[in-house]
Parts: C-alpha cells; sequence; structure tokens
C-alpha cells in the first residue's frame, strides 16, 4: 500500500499501534466523507455541545492515525496518551491495519463513496495537500488512481476489503449518497450502532452544524487551522455532492474507467450509485 513519506517515517509506531475494546474507528479511502462522519460522531458523543466541540479543531478531537509530518507530534504519540474512550481516523487498508484491530473487539463506522467522484476529489487534494507527488495532468492522476500508485492505494480494494471483513468485526458500513440523499437517516443508523438517544432538538443541532456549508464555513471543521495544506489551490472541502465526475470525466476517460471498474469489482457484490 503506497504511503506518502512522513507517514511511512512513523510507520513502526502505526504498525505497534495498540487499540483498544473501547475505541471506536472510522475507516475510509481519502476524500469519502471522513471529517463529515467524524463531525457527526463528535456530535452525537457530546449531545451537540457546540461549544465543547470547537474547542479544538476535528483533526485533534478525532485524530488520524498514521498521520506524521515535521515538526507536530505523530497521531500514534497523542492516542497512546489519551486515557478516555477514543474516537480514531484511519484510511489504512485492512491488510495493513495494525495487528491489534484482530485482537479487539471495538466499533468500526466505513464510509464509501463512488470511485469516480473520489477520483476527481482526490485529483485536488493531490494539487493541495503538502507531502505529496505533484498530480500531473488530470488525466495522469485518473492513471495513476486506476493503478493504485495514489496513497492509500486502490480505491476498490480498500472498499471490497472492508465490506468482506463487514461481519467479523462490529462494522456499520455507509455510503456517502446516501448520506447526502437522507443525513437524518444516516444519523439515525449511527446513532442505533452506537446506542445512543437524543433528542429531536440535538438531532435538528447535529443536522444544521454537519451540512456541508456550515463545515465549509466552520474553521474547527474545514481543515484550514491544519498546517500542511494550501486553501488558495483548492479548498479542502470543495464541493460536497455526488456526480461532479461528470464534469471532470471525458468521454474517452469514463469509457475506459467503466471497463475498468467492472473488472475490478466483478468479484464482489458491493455496488454504489454513480
Amino acid at each position: 500500500m503506497p504511503i506518502i513519506g512522513p507517514f511511512a517515517a512513523n510507520w513502526e509506531n502505526v504498525e505497534q499501534f495498540q487499540f483498544r475494546d473501547d475505541d471506536l474507528l472510522i475507516a475510509t479511502y481519502p476524500k469519502s466523507g471522513t471529517t463529515w462522519v467524524s463531525k457527526i460522531v463528535d456530535l452525537i458523543l457530546n449531545k451537540a455541545n457546540l461549544e465543547e466541540s470547537q474547542k479544538c479543531a476535528i483533526f485533534e478531537r478525532v485524530p488520524f492515525l498514521e498521520c506524521s509530518g515535521p515538526g507536530v507530534p505523530s497521531a500514534t504519540d497523542v492516542l497512546n496518551k489519551q486515557n478516555l474512550p477514543r474516537v480514531i481516523k484511519t484510511h489504512l487498508t485492512v491488510d495493513v491495519i495494525p495487528k491489534s484491530f484482530w485482537d479487539k473487539n471495538f466499533k468500526i463506522i466505513y464510509v464509501a463513496r463512488n470511485a469516480k467522484d473520489v477520483a476527481v476529489s482526490y485529483y485536488h487534494f493531490y494539487r493541495m495537500a503538502y507531502g505529496h507527488p505533484e498530480p500531473g495532468t488530470w488525466d495522469e492522476f485518473l492513471n495513476s488512481y486506476m493503478e493504485g500508485d495514489v496513497a492509500f492505494g486502490r480505491w476498490s480494494a480498500h472498499v471490497k476489503g472492508w465490506w468482506k471483513i463487514r461481519q467479523q468485526k462490529k462494522i456499520l458500513y455507509l455510503f456517502y449518497e446516501e448520506m447526502l440523499d437522507d443525513p437524518k437517516r444516516e444519523v439515525e443508523k449511527v446513532l442505533k450502532f452506537l446506542g445512543k438517544e437524543i433528542s429531536e432538538e440535538v438531532m435538528e443541532k447535529i443536522l444544521e452544524h454537519t451540512s456541508f456549508n456550515a463545515m465549509k464555513d466552520n474553521p474547527m471543521a474545514n481543515y484550514s487551522t491544519f498546517p500542511f495544506m494550501d486553501h488558495s489551490i483548492s479548498p479542502f472541502m470543495r464541493k460536497g455532492i455526488s456526480g461532479d465526475w461528470k464534469n471532470h470525466f471525458t468521454v474517452s476517460q469514463n469509457e475506459k474507467f467503466d471497463e475498468y471498474y467492472r473488472a475490478e469489482m466483478a468479484d464482489t457484490d458491493l455496488t454504489f450509485s454513480m
């Protein structure tokens, strides 16, 4: 699984990371709704206490397991010092997740997004996030993405790997497109999975403050305080829609990708709305 250099430098600590039975893991392929679900979970756990949730950025409230960079503490160091039940984010594939994952019985929320929209969003992320190789042209990046020559590897291997183990582990498998279609329904799924109950008033607050526009304007959610991104090139939160791939894929790119997609997904019953 390819990974960027600053993360690779801390890889030994990631491999040796010890999960706990009271952890909650949010796993996704990049650009698939990770921050959105992290914010939903954070507000559920603190009953939409906005003052509490605004004390620090979402990337501090939900540390990114494999994240490491110059001049900042690694997420493994931060997490190892936390005593309270931890909410952890990861983009790792199931075959490289720390060994302790398999020994514990904690809950996991996985979010998947359709491959074409992920490709577009990931391209723009590569353009603005430090530490990543230059993405080249959109066509060059799309080829790299299909070949798995991007950080965290092939989208297909990622979504299929987590789908395959969803009945072995306590996994709630969500879809980005379904979250867009009916946010309240999907929040209710998360509540049920976590065994939480909230009032209608708290639900309305959660829906309001996890809408795309609210998060895009919230410096504690939009990564504007994260030191390794250039938002003048492309904002971290760009559009938050489904189907934007249609504005980027040429006819020939779409035909090539559809052929690739059929081959990659032929061995699974996992399906997506495009």
